[in-house]
Parts: structure tokens; sequence; C-alpha cells
């Protein structure tokens, strides 16, 4: 499938759509990276004040979703994922769209994400407007503890 898409569903979503968020993640994060949540992990963080999750579908099919934070004036991207069989048809892009703007919503003037140095989602991000503005040694662990460094990026949205 290729090709902009004319409507991406954005929803709010719960725990209970957790199971899809894994196999999201199955299919679209490489393993080898370690950037894959555990159900754990993610129902953790969704427990915790100012997180949201934000699930995108296309024609009743889900296609991706975003899991964020936002406090102190500033927010934050968790993960970011868009099935493999619905990249670059507009899934990413709207999902980065409701972010800031729920973000923005909740006071933020300020979004930051930490991103592994050699994903091709940078270029994704620079187009959006985001900027390095640091560097984490070793941030993201693969199964056989091989480490891998992010950047952090910064978008201004105030």
């Amino acid at each position: 499938m290729t090709g902009t898409l004319s409507v991406v569903d954005l929803r709010s979503a719960t725990p209970a759509h957790l199971p899809v968020v894994e196999a999201i993640m199955q299919r679209a994060f490489d393993p080898r990276y370690g950037e894959a949540w555990t159900r754990a992990q993610c129902l953790g963080i969704l427990a915790m004040p100012g997180v949201w999750l934000t699930m995108a579908s296309v024609q009743g099919t889900a296609a991706g979703f975003a899991l964020a934070r936002a406090g102190g004036g500033e927010a934050e991207l968790l993960l970011l994922a868009t099935d493999p069989a619905w990249r670059r048809r507009g899934v990413g892009s709207a999902l980065m769209r409701s972010v800031v703007n729920d973000a923005r919503f909740r006071s933020a003037g300020r979004l930051f994400l930490e991103v592994r140095a050699n994903n091709d989602a940078i270029n994704f991000y620079k187009l959006l407007g985001f900027a390095k503005v640091g560097e984490r040694r070793g941030y993201y662990r693969g199964p056989g503890g091989q480490a891998f460094d992010a950047y952090t990026l910064e978008l201004k949205i105030s």
C-alpha cells in the first residue's frame, strides 16, 4: 500500500487497547534495538497523571498509536508506531498532529522525544520541525545487551 490516506480515525485509548498496541509494536519495531515496551511498562505509564494513548485506524483496521505525557509545561512522545502495512500513508503524521494538539491543550510549550540515532524516523521528525537538542549514549538495549545511542529531539509548540 502506498500513497496518502484521506481518512485516519484517531481515538483516545485505554489499557484495554494494549493487546492491539503490542501487536503493532511487534510488527513495527525491529527487535534488535529493544525499543518496544512490554505490557507491564505500558500499564505502568498509563496509570501516571498526564499520560495519554491515541489509537489510529483506517477503514476499521488498527494502523498505529502514540503514547505521550505532559506536565510542567512540557510534553514527551514516549512511543509512536505505525503498522508497516500503513506506513507512508499519513498515519504517523496524523498521530503527530494529534500529539502536538493534545500537548498544546495540556499547556506544553515544548514536545520532546528520544529516537535511536540510526533510525530512519529522524527524517520524519525533522520534516515536522523537530531539532536535535541532545544525545544519550546507550539509551536503547537490544536483547543481546548491545547498546544503541539515541538523539533527544525537541519541537517548540507554544
